[in-house]
């Protein structure tokens, strides 16, 4: 394979840190090209100066004199702001860039990046929940392919691999179930954010784990999949499996079925996105069927985690119907996170943003913006 300069939009968070773990584990694959941090600038100074990236950007301008001063001794340009964070995808060094950006920010420097030819490893699922119909006609356009770094959509590419001519009949998304599994109603009630925040199988940041335990993380994804690989909403099903060892399973017209399996490590899917179409050894921990002498599946329980029927909804409902979905719920899960509502009001919020937000059937790029902050406005009414 030769040598790749990977971008990596977000390199301060989980995905982005572990994306450095494979890249220092693999210097004759990967080069650092850019970094990109929102507010954590003593962590972005510390990977600017062990990786020697062409640029980093943070994005907080109030860290930017910090940050260029910490620096000025190194080789390294220092850009901040969204601007800045959308412009530099753009760089001719950058072969991949890894979007692991936090919610709709991750919009705009993805869709750069596609304009600019550049090949996009995906962990920011919002940017597909948003504007996936404008992202699928980009990346037709500009003969660019999105590699997906979610362990579930990693699983489905992997297993479609080879089978590219056989339609698909269905897919299974597997969910861990998250923190609360069995929970009702009832015991929701009085959830906190700390309880919350211990997901069983997996280390994410915040809002992500939230989303896990609220299941409108397996919702965003469900969209995510519709994009992806060109489904329609009733090819797409969710099963809870809580050991989280198969990450998701593609069934094929003739009716046999193909799972990617393993123990829960994004570095792998992280890994293979940048990779692609090679495999590369690794040192990551190995499954051992006898550690896991069963493996159990069971369905979801909607009516009670109602954001993963609030996806489907609005994947039903297409045009800006899942961008002012996940608007009000980036707007809920913060108001959780700082114990302003409930657990079960980030759902009854959502539901009545999604209701009430006005929903434009073939949406422009302006459109999106438009009714993102529409929707962000009217879920701050409603709490």
């Amino acid at each position: 394979m030769a040598k790749k300069g990977i971008c990596i939009l977000g390199s301060t968070g989980s995905i982005g840190t572990q994306t450095l773990e494979v890249i220092e584990a693999n210097p004759e694959l990967f080069t650092v090209e850019v970094l990109t941090a929102q507010n954590n600038a003593d962590l972005l100074i510390q990977q600017a100066v062990k990786f020697q990236p062409n640029t980093i950007v943070i994005g907080n301008r109030e860290q930017y004199e910090y940050v260029k001063n910490e620096l000025w001794q190194q080789d390294i340009k220092v850009y901040c702001g969204e601007e800045a964070l959308a412009d530099v995808v753009t760089n001719e060094n950058i072969d991949v860039v890894l979007t692991a950006l936090v919610g709709y920010s991750g919009l705009k420097p993805t869709i750069n990046a596609i304009k600019a030819k550049k090949n996009i490893a995906l962990a920011n699922k919002e940017t597909l929940v948003v504007a996936g119909e404008l992202i699928r006609e980009l990346v037709k356009e500009h003969q660019v392919t999105i590699y997906p770094v979610d362990s579930e959509h990693s699983a489905i590419f992997q297993c479609l691999t080879g089978e590219y001519s056989n339609p698909i009949e269905k897919i299974y998304l597997t969910a861990s179930g998250g923190p609360f599994r069995g929970w009702t109603a009832e015991q929701l009630k009085s959830v906190t954010p700390a309880q919350a925040l211990k997901h069983p199988n997996w280390s994410m940041g915040a809002k992500v784990t939230i989303d896990s335990a609220s299941l409108m993380n397996k919702g965003l994804e469900v969209i995510e999949a519709k994009w992806l690989f060109d489904l329609q909403p009733d090819q797409i099903d969710v099963i809870v499996h809580p050991q989280s060892i198969v990450h998701s399973i593609v069934q094929f017209e003739d009716g046999s079925m193909k799972a990617q399996m393993g123990l829960p490590d994004m570095k792998l899917p992280i890994q293979y996105a940048l990779t692609y179409p090679d495999r590369f050894k690794t040192d990551f921990p190995r499954f051992n069927f006898l550690d896991y002498p069963q493996l159990t599946f069971e369905q979801p329980d909607k009516s009670t985690f109602r954001n993963l029927e609030l996806a489907y909804k609005a994947m039903n409902m297409e045009g800006t119907a899942a961008c002012a979905l996940n608007a009000a719920n980036e707007i809920t899960v913060q108001a959780f996170l700082q114990e302003k509502i409930s657990f079960l009001d980030i759902a009854r919020i959502n539901e009545e943003t999604l209701a009430k937000t006005p929903l434009i059937t073939k949406p422009t790029l302006e459109d999106y913006i438009q009714i993102n902050t529409a929707a962000r406005k009217l879920a701050e009414e409603l709490m």
